[in-house]
């Protein structure tokens, strides 16, 4: 299965997670797992959320990210990985004052059926 993400439209989700702003995102959710080119904004956050039934995968493509992983912070940079196990919170942030951060994401569900 192919996903052409460069003929997609970002769709905007306000206030992501309880965060600031809003995360736009080119998503595919078939209810097993979401695979999502995602984009936030300088000034733009995600709330701190745990992974109760899933996992996530963030690989940053440009730009950098801040994250909140349980109590730590981490900082994210193009063309490294983030990885939050089920049971694990997290938040992001951008850290540039004027670009985008670009990122890959999978979230596979764990407990299905």
């Amino acid at each position: 299965m192919i996903f052409d993400f460069d003929s997609e439209e970002y769709v905007s989700i306000l206030n992501f997670k309880g965060g600031e702003g809003h995360f736009d995102a080119k998503m595919h959710d078939d209810g097993k797992c979401k695979i999502i080119l995602g984009k936030v904004e300088p000034g733009c956050t995600s709330g701190l959320h745990t992974h109760e039934r899933n996992a996530e995968v963030i690989y940053v493509i440009s730009g950098a990210i801040a994250l909140t992983y349980d109590d730590e912070e981490e900082i994210c940079l193009s063309g490294q990985c983030h990885y939050c196990p089920e049971g694990h919170a997290h938040a992001m942030r951008n850290l540039s004052d004027s670009e985008p951060a670009i990122m890959f994401c999978v979230v596979p569900e764990h407990h299905l059926g």
